[in-house]
């Protein structure tokens, strides 16, 4: 549906008021085709507020676009600051493990908010959380508040590190 209205919204050429649309209409647009009325970095913070969901994970589109905005982005290598993530939006939900372990804990807040997670991407997240080299430190002196911050994460967390946190 959202395909089909992308069509007929764009019809006679890409409108100046494209940022009026529901944002999950642009995970259906190119960043080129946006450039007319925005830059690409604006086409992306829009694409990270969208329901990516509405693409399933493995969709080429879906992973094109992650790729579309590390080049906008010019992100270098695996690291990806705060403030990309940021950018990012929901797009960190399809980082690869390598990703996840290079960036450190500066992306767990925002993958707490992803609904689920890749072997690979479970993985990363419990050995950066092992690692206790996150803003949130080891798991040992975790507060409410903390959980609360990762709780999109609490089904990844493994029974070692669980029982690391006060009670």
């Amino acid at each position: 549906q959202l395909s089909c209205l992308l069509k007929m919204v764009t019809l006679h050429g890409v409108p100046k008021d494209l940022d009026s649309y529901p944002t999950d209409l642009l995970l259906f647009l190119s960043p080129s085709d946006y450039a007319a009325t925005g830059s690409c970095s604006q086409f992306f913070i829009n694409v990270g507020k969208a329901n990516v969901d509405v693409l399933p994970r493995e969709a080429p589109r879906r992973q094109q676009l992650l790729l579309e905005a590390l080049a906008c982005l010019k992100i270098p290598g695996t690291q990806i600051n705060e403030e990309n993530a940021e950018l990012l939006g929901r797009l960190v939900c399809d980082l690869g493990g390598e990703y996840i372990r290079s960036s450190g804990g500066s992306l767990l807040k925002d993958l707490s908010q992803c609904g689920s997670f890749l072997p690979e991407q479970e993985e990363a997240i419990r050995d950066i959380i092992s690692s206790g080299n996150t803003t949130f430190g080891p798991p040992a002196v975790w507060s409410a508040f903390t959980l609360s911050e990762l709780s999109g994460l609490i089904p990844v967390l493994d029974h070692s590190i669980l029982q690391q946190i006060p009670k």
